[in-house]
């Protein structure tokens, strides 16, 4: 190992050997995977892998880890007996005393092992069979279960969503929440980033820590778009890159066994939105899905925001699948917990997995990737008079094309190139929608620093 220097930044060169997953490989694998490192998903995989070495980090900006590294690189190398992987002026905050911190590496394993199965069994030739709803639900499963993330046991995982900019009564609150959940034996699943991504799983490791919980998970989904700009918080211990938000989402839904939301911006409203949709479905209507939204009391106006909006856009139907509580999070780790135990006795009753919701309708709408141009968003269907599920489906996806172009290096280039994203709809839905933006951007919901610039325009 040896020591380089790069825009004054502590860089570091490695060579490490992947477990968990990569470990017990044939030849003809890691031929195949050697071959998908190295040819189109190669830059894919260094910016991933980049992310995951600045692991911790403040900024949301997707270019600033690779222009304060830019010499950094990832190479898989084929062994007989298995793969090994260098790094090339890796960064040295992802070392102590010339080792690469464990955790680190685990994650860094983790990137390779999902880009790499995504490459090869997700590759042009599975193009049929992602056409198709079926298809790609197994698609999903078949990623979570490469990454050995399901787990035949009694179910106790609870997905937390919330924003990556929040402030610190915010934060302090989704730890105490984490806290209470860990108390009462939950296992927590997030965006794998900071802000109420991190918060739960730290408040829920010193709760299992008093319960003395040996076996604890702390899940963090992603995907390639957004995870250069929410890095990997230092708790995630099972981190999985899905192909597309859209599979992101399903994992989610399938993995989790009840979600709670925290105050956020965006990409909270697009988690919501997707959710909501699936649950209004005549063929979801009997199902147990516990969705709380929850915050500090001073958050009380932000979710009256979010209900209200709700409310004028899908109807009191869609507010009927969530609960509100503000400054209790014993209360929200106790209806979690009922929630959970209703969600057990369903499965066990349609004779449903515990570690996979199969029962669970999500349409093939809400499972095609939406790639935000500015026709797509231009053209989305933000009017009244549609069926509630399908116009969550193209609000989600107003929202997604606003997180595009907040964080995601597409999206940034895409409004950089062409001006904001326009976004169109029946007058009272997109002052709404405008009301509703304008907030994020006041609360500072939209960008952890730096002034915030919208990417797009309510057309009202």
């Amino acid at each position: 190992m040896g020591d380089t220097a790069s825009r004054a930044l502590p860089v570091q060169d490695a060579r490490i050997y992947p477990r968990g997953g990569l470990d017990v490989l044939s030849r003809a694998e890691v031929a195949r995977l050697r071959d998908a490192s190295s040819g189109g998903m190669h830059e894919l995989l260094r910016r991933c892998a980049l992310a995951v070495l600045t692991s911790g980090s403040a900024s949301d900006d997707p270019r600033a880890a690779r222009d304060q590294y830019p010499g950094f690189d990832i190479q898989v190398q084929q062994q007989d007996r298995g793969v090994r992987i260098d790094l090339i002026n890796a960064p040295a905050m992802a070392f102590v005393d010339g080792e690469i911190i464990r955790g680190v590496a685990e994650l860094l394993f983790a990137t390779v092992r999902d880009l790499a199965w995504t490459a090869i069994e997700l590759g042009p030739d599975c193009a049929d069979d992602l056409d198709s709803s079926d298809g790609i639900t197994n698609a999903v499963f078949g990623l979570l279960r490469n990454a050995r993330i399901l787990k035949p046991a009694d179910p106790n995982l609870v997905v937390c969503w919330g924003g990556h900019s929040i402030s610190r009564d915010e934060y302090n609150y989704t730890k105490q929440v984490g806290y209470e959940l860990g108390l009462r034996g939950l296992d927590i699943c997030t965006g794998c980033g900071p802000g109420a991504m991190k918060g739960p799983m730290k408040g829920a490791t010193i709760a299992h820590a008093k319960q003395r919980r040996g076996k604890t998970r702390y899940i963090g989904i992603t995907e390639p778009g957004i995870i250069a700009a929410e890095s990997p918080n230092p708790i995630v211990n099972h981190l999985v890159i899905m192909p597309d938000i859209e599979k992101r989402l399903e994992a989610f839904v399938r993995l989790g066994h009840g979600i709670i939301v925290f105050p956020g911006g965006v990409g909270t409203a697009e988690e919501i939105l997707y959710l909501l949709g699936i649950l209004l479905r005549e063929e979801n209507a009997g199902l147990p899905f516990p969705l709380l939204l929850t915050g500090p009391a001073i958050a009380a106006p932000y979710f009256e925001q979010i209900d209200r909006f709700i409310r004028l856009t899908l109807g009191d139907a869609a507010a009927s699948r969530y609960e509100i509580i503000t400054g209790d999070p014993a209360t929200v780790a106790k209806r979690m917990v009922a929630g959970i135990r209703k969600v057990r006795e369903w499965r066990i009753a349609q004779k449903d997995s515990f570690f996979f919701n199969w029962a669970i309708n999500i349409p093939l709408e809400y499972q095609r990737p939406f790639a935000p141009t500015h026709e797509a968003m231009a053209a989305l269907d933000l009017h009244h008079g549609r069926e509630s599920h399908a116009l969550a489906a193209d609000l989600r996806r107003a929202f997604s094309g606003i997180v595009a172009g907040n964080v995601k290096e597409d999206g940034m280039r895409r409004i950089e190139q062409f001006g904001p994203f326009e976004i169109h709809g029946d007058a009272d839905m997109m002052q709404a929608l405008d009301e509703l933006l304008r907030a994020f951007v006041q609360q500072r919901r939209m960008k952890i620093a730096g002034e915030y610039r919208p990417c797009y325009r309510v057309v009202t």
